[in-house]
C-alpha cells in the first residue's frame, strides 16, 4: 500500500487496517519461528507497512 492510498484513508480506517497488519505480523512471526517461510523478506515488508500506518495515524492526531 502506497503512501498516498494511507493519506486518503480516515483515522477509524488506518486504525483498522494497523490492528489487521499487527495480527498477520505476530502469525508471520510465529510460523517463522516454527517453520521457516518461503519468503523471508515478507516480515520486513510487514513491519515497515506497521511503521507507515502508525506514523500515518499519528500525523492525523495531531492535525486534529
Amino acid at each position: 500500500m502506497k503512501n498516498s492510498e494511507l493519506r486518503s484513508l480516515s483515522i477509524d480506517e488506518l486504525a483498522n487496517k494497523l490492528t489487521i497488519e499487527k495480527e498477520a505480523y505476530s502469525k508471520l512471526t510465529f510460523a517463522h519461528s516454527i517453520t521457516p517461510i518461503e519468503n523471508p523478506m515478507k516480515i520486513r515488508a510487514a513491519r515497515k507497512l506497521i511503521a507507515r500506518l502508525e506514523t500515518e495515524v499519528r500525523a492525523k492526531q495531531l492535525v486534529k
